[in-house]
């Protein structure tokens, strides 16, 4: 057996900090590829999986799950690049305890899922109607992938998901953003059963950690 010597914590914050420059770099670069389509998605989203397979750097003693007082589906999202403030792109780790759930919604940016440990079930949703309503949008589901190491997930603008935690453990896993979630302002989410849309930031989102 093999056993990974433990890495002091100083030391282990200024690895992980280099390794997630380095990637958003990189990140970056390929966003600014035009057109930006599925494919240069797919090229952030296997940057990001190169950074998920250093696993010894996002641990859940340095990014601890809710505690279970907090109830099932609780949840916590890190901020890993606060210092690129709101007009870059933005990396968090969210952990997230088994039975959370969310409603269908967009990020009106383009999004990148991968995990480091656990299993989040991604909904994806086609939208039926015109859109001529803004408070009414009917959906139908399209296809359910489980995001888990070595199977992530991306979204352009407009996709449309649902999230639904898995599994008997909280989840590692990197959510990736053309810009910060709390900027998002025009986000919507959508009621299943009456196909009433909501601001999803205003009625959804929880604010997040920074991590320096």
């Amino acid at each position: 057996m093999t056993i990974t010597p433990s890495i002091p914590g100083t030391a282990l914050a200024a690895r992980r900090r280099v390794a997630v420059d380095q990637a958003l770099t990189d990140i970056r670069g390929i966003a600014n590829t035009q057109p930006f389509d599925r494919t240069v998605l797919a090229r952030i989203t296997a940057r990001l999986e190169k950074l998920a397979q250093q696993t010894e750097l996002f641990t859940r003693t340095d990014f601890p799950p809710p505690a279970a007082t907090e109830g099932v589906g609780a949840s916590t999202r890190y901020r890993l690049n606060p210092e690129d403030g709101d007009d870059d792109v933005a990396l968090y780790l969210n952990s997230i305890n088994p039975g959370k759930t969310s409603i269908p919604h967009n990020h009106t940016t383009w999004a990148a899922i991968v995990a480091v440990e656990g299993q989040e079930e991604n909904r994806i949703y086609r939208r039926t109607d015109d859109g001529s309503d803004p408070a009414v949008a009917r959906l139908e589901l399209e296809r359910e992938v489980t995001v888990q190491p070595g199977t992530p997930i991306a979204f352009l603008p407009d996709d449309l998901h649902s999230i639904h935690v898995i599994g008997d453990e909280p989840t590692l896993h990197f959510h990736l953003y053309g810009r910060p979630l709390e900027t998002l302002s025009q986000r919507i989410g959508v009621n299943l059963e009456t196909g009433a849309v909501v601001n999803y930031n205003a009625t959804q989102l929880k604010p997040s950690k920074a991590v320096a």
